[in-house]
Order: C-alpha cells, then structure tokens, then sequence
C-alpha cells in the first residue's frame, strides 16, 4: 500500500497554521499526581448533555493519564495566560508554583483561567498515533470577561472586533 498523503502533508500543515483555534490546557490527577498540556483541539460536541472533545497524540507524555483516568479538567485561557499556555507546551516543571489547586474529584484546577471544566471521560477513540477524547461536564466556573487566547501562523495572537 502507498502513502498518498506525503504530498499534502505541508498543504495540509501550512492550512492549519492560518486556522485560528482557541488556546486551552487539559489536566488531570494521575496516581497522585498531576499532569497537564496546551491544546488547540478542543471543541464543544453538544450542549445537552454539554460534552466536549480533544486530540492529542497517544506517544504523549500525558496519554498513559488521560488513558486511565476518570476525570479531567479543561481550562480556557485569555490573554492574560499566554506564560501559562507556553509552561504547559514544553517546560517539565509545569505544576511547579502555586498557579493550580486540586479541584473537583481530584482534578488540577489552574487560577487565574477564563474558565475551566471538569468532565468524566466518556469515550477514547485512538486511530494510529492519535485519540479523540470525548468528555461530559460535570462541573466548572467562567472566569472574568477575559479576551481569548488564539493560536494562529505559529504564534499566539487576539481576536480583533471588524469594523463595519
């Protein structure tokens, strides 16, 4: 069999790097203790029951912990977090500090946050090296009016209201 995507794969990397997506960081409580990463995948799959979904890759550092958990929080970063979002996407020490408390059900609660929710895990899907997680809300809290966080061209970047 033929891979007939390696062709597309820099289209398809360079149509998504012009695809602006909300900037969020999943946690969850493993074995006692905590772990966390920055996502762009998040989405809203349905309001009644509210249930929402993620991606991530299964060679993850984090996967052995959303693959065996119950429980997990996603928190929805403004502008403000943009320190918050680069610590969870690359440096080690990300629960270091006093920016998170143990939530609901044991579940990381980052400060400071637009918003977060916490959601039982109801599904994860893998297909090859990926997995859609698909979690239903069992609580939360919004935060203050913040404007949201974007990841947009390889950066961090702000919605900007259009003048008509």
């Amino acid at each position: 069999m033929t891979d007939n995507s390696a062709p597309f794969e820099r289209t398809f990397r360079e149509m998504f790097r012009r695809h602006a997506a909300g900037v969020a960081i999943i946690t969850v409580n493993y074995e006692d203790k905590p772990f966390g990463f920055t996502a762009t995948s998040v989405a809203s799959l349905s309001a009644k029951p509210p249930r929402f979904t993620f991606n991530m890759a299964r060679s993850s550092r984090s996967w052995p912990a959303v693959a065996n958990t119950t429980y997990l929080g996603v928190h929805m970063l403004g502008l403000e977090n943009q320190e918050l979002a680069e610590r969870f996407a690359g440096t080690s020490n990300r629960f270091e500090g006093d920016h998170w408390e143990v939530g609901p059900h044991g579940v990381p609660v980052l400060k400071d946050v637009a918003g977060w929710l916490i959601g039982e895990v109801q599904m994860r899907l893998s297909f090859e090296n990926n997995a859609v997680v698909v979690v239903q809300v069992v609580d939360g809290q919004v935060g203050g009016d913040a404007s949201p966080l974007l990841y947009h061209g390889g950066g961090y970047s702000q919605p900007v209201p259009l003048d008509y």
